[in-house]
């Protein structure tokens, strides 16, 4: 373990798109921890009512960013980045809630060991069930091809089901190869080192690409079960489900493109992209049946 440093403070970004009285519940949740400094709110052109009460707000720890238009997840993330000052920084989905000390812990589990640099909390769905996408493993092509071709259940994400994943809830902290954007404390000098999210993903996969990048840049991502963090997910994407699924398999495909471009043949990877589209037709025809045909119109405007 490298020498330990003192983080006691940190900044909050959360990115919101539409999200209603969902993003009230972040802010007030993550605001309850005396160790939160500021917290940046970037919009991203909502049309709904999720900013109104903000305009009756006086927390001199909130400021507003509003977006002209849909600017996509990463680069409303950089530009809340660009923001913070402080030694770590907490990203914060909009329809996730943080129970008790989360923040804390994960400010302890950062300043743990110079070398980590990034955490993730354990991710609860409103039952109390795990969200495994918090502790994941890489994806493989070989995955992928087997959900594509092989049958497997298209409510599987598109990572896969590695075996890390099928354990049974963890109690210790440990290393893993990615963990969810949904919820993820970063120390500014990985930033510093590794660089901004990835802006040519829309909407999905720049966390995993951002993770892939720290891990080449050999610094450590840790699962800290002790941080315990609700999230309701898919609330701004509940509106336009393909769409969100189209930008979900067109990021995968750039970040098999991106890190596996020049290991793997061209025959196999215009397999791997077919495989992906593939999928995405199964995933999405199943959306619209399971969500109605009047959804379709929806997909149009984002």
């Amino acid at each position: 373990m490298g020498a330990r440093k003192k983080l006691d403070r940190c900044d909050v970004v959360i990115v919101n798109f539409e999200t209603g009285d969902f993003l009230k519940g972040a802010i007030e949740s993550v605001l309850q921890s005396p160790a939160v400094a500021h917290v940046y709110i970037i919009d991203n052109a909502s049309t709904d009512l999720s900013l109104d009460f903000l305009q009756q707000s006086q927390n001199d720890r909130l400021t507003v960013i509003r977006n002209p238009k849909n600017v996509g997840y990463a680069t409303a993330c950089n530009i809340g980045l660009a923001r913070t000052r402080f030694e770590q920084v907490l990203l914060l989905n909009p329809d996730c809630k943080i129970e008790g000390d989360a923040v804390e812990r994960l400010m302890a589990a950062l300043s743990s060991d110079t070398r980590i640099g990034m955490v993730g909390p354990l991710l609860l769905n409103a039952d109390g069930s795990e969200q495994l996408v918090g502790r994941r493993q890489f994806p493989m092509p070989e995955t992928v091809l087997a959900q594509a071709f092989g049958g497997l259940s298209v409510r599987r994400r598109l990572a896969g089901d590695p075996p890390l994943q099928r354990d049974a809830m963890l109690k210790e902290s440990i290393e893993v190869d990615a963990i969810s954007g949904a919820c993820m404390m970063v120390r500014r000098a990985a930033i510093t080192d590794v660089g901004p999210f990835d802006e040519q993903y829309f909407l999905h996969g720049e966390d995993l690409d951002w993770c892939m990048r720290f891990h080449i840049q050999s610094w450590k991502i840790l699962f800290v079960p002790a941080a315990r963090v609700v999230h309701y997910k898919g609330v701004s994407s509940r509106h336009r489900p393909v769409a969100v699924e189209y930008h979900k398999h067109k990021g995968m495909i750039r970040f098999y493109r991106k890190y596996l471009g020049g290991t793997y043949s061209r025959w196999l990877m215009a397999l791997l992209v077919a495989g992906v589209w593939m999928r995405f037709v199964v995933v999405a025809s199943w959306r619209l049946i399971s969500g109605g045909a009047a959804r379709i119109h929806r997909e149009v405007a984002f």
